[in-house]
């Protein structure tokens, strides 16, 4: 497959105020200081990655928010192309029928913005962090802008494909999967919080063990039409459905690793699937 992503590559941007900027990673900015985000993988990269060593791979990471893990990935030797949403794409937002309007005011008193404005603002506040981030660190990842569904082949063949949390964000999650793993050749690596209504007390918070019953691929729907709330997550899904849905696209080799990472300030339980191309 020949490489021709200057097709698809989105132009550099110039962003230098943090006051125009959301953040979803707490990062270290070089002449900016420490930001703080919701997500801190700061001391816990590895584990969230799977262990899996990028140095000299070249990498797509659906899903790249403000950048974190791509300028952190390419300072370790990846060669990255960082791939999101922008404005001009729709996120999956689930579509509540009770709930079209979200609570957020604009400056204008008489107008509130629907979900879906709100999302596209936000949308673009992170694509003005990640601009930032790149200019600061000196990065040289390449950008395409996108939805995951269709990420078009002039990205180019792949070493790995990262999916940072971003499944249960998806309406459909084995799409999501498919368009980007037909570009890699080697490796994927999903990493997805685990739900913590699947976790009895009689499991093992050391080994980690789930009981047999529970060891089963499974989803959980996580839309509440009762509440409206959380319009951006869709689903909860187990590690053993991630295998099976990396294992259907030629990803037979897998391993499941278990760890910790920290969700605003408290300690979030997450898995990681590596899978190792073997099929396609």
């Amino acid at each position: 497959m020949s490489l021709d992503i200057a097709k698809v590559e989105a132009a550099p941007r110039l962003v230098d105020d943090l006051s125009a900027c959301d953040f979803y990673h707490s990062m270290d900015i070089p002449g900016h200081g420490s930001v703080e985000g919701q997500w801190d993988l700061r001391n816990t990269l590895s584990a969230y990655l799977g262990g899996v060593d990028l140095a000299g791979k070249r990498v797509l990471e659906l899903g790249t928010a403000d950048g974190y893990i791509s300028f952190e990935i390419e300072r370790r030797g990846a060669e990255v192309v960082s791939y999101d949403l922008s404005p001009d794409y729709r996120w999956d937002v689930v579509p509540y029928a009770r709930s079209a309007l979200s609570t957020a005011r604009t400056a204008d008193p008489g107008h509130w913005l629907t979900t879906e404005e709100r999302f596209k603002q936000g949308i673009a506040r992170l694509n003005n962090a990640y601009w930032l981030g790149h200019q600061a660190y000196g990065s040289k990842a390449r950008v395409v802008y996108g939805d995951v569904y269709s990420v078009p082949e002039e990205v180019g063949e792949v070493d790995v494909a990262l999916f940072g949390a971003i499944l249960l964000h998806t309406r459909d999650p084995f799409a999501a999967l498919q368009s980007p793993l037909r570009l890699t050749r080697e490796t994927v690596v999903v990493t997805e919080l685990r739900d913590r209504l699947s976790l009895p007390p009689a499991v093992s918070r050391v080994k980690n063990v789930l009981p047999r019953r529970l060891r089963q691929p499974a989803m959980r729907f996580l839309p509440d039409w009762r509440t409206g709330r959380d319009p951006d997550g869709w689903w909860r899904l187990s590690p053993e459905l991630i295998v099976d849905f990396v294992g259907v696209l030629g990803f037979e080799e897998t391993t499941v690793s278990y760890h910790t990472q920290l969700y605003q300030g408290r300690p979030r339980r997450m898995f990681t699937v590596v899978g190792r191309r073997t099929a396609g």
